[in-house]
């Protein structure tokens, strides 16, 4: 067992940039994934960062409760208005799912 390191690191020696630590503010980590012939980015929110926040999942077309981890992801060349919030297990399945989401007669349309 090693002991604790009580001195806080040197500036700039964690060997992150600042993309990285822009991701992790938001309490998680952004990637690229090939989806549907285009590069989306994707990033993993924790749930302590999405307080007060409510989505809607397109995977699923259900909330996304306040508090929740969930992924969002938007197409690489798109904007900030094109983002989604997806669950992780939507997004993870999102190649399984018909194009259309299926609601029953009494479901609201948003």
């Amino acid at each position: 067992m090693s002991p604790r390191r009580n001195r806080p690191k040197a500036a700039g020696s964690s060997g992150q940039s600042a993309e990285d630590d822009h991701a992790g503010r938001y309490g998680g980590w952004q990637s690229t994934e090939d989806w549907q012939g285009e590069e989306w980015s994707v990033r993993h929110v924790a749930g302590a960062s999405a307080q007060g926040k409510t989505y809607r999942c397109p995977g699923c077309d259900q909330m996304i409760p306040s508090g929740v981890p969930h992924v969002v992801a938007w197409p690489e060349h798109a904007g900030v208005d094109d983002r989604r919030h997806w669950h992780k297990a939507c997004w993870n399945a999102k190649d399984r799912r018909t194009t259309r989401v299926r609601r029953s007669r009494n479901a609201p349309r948003f």
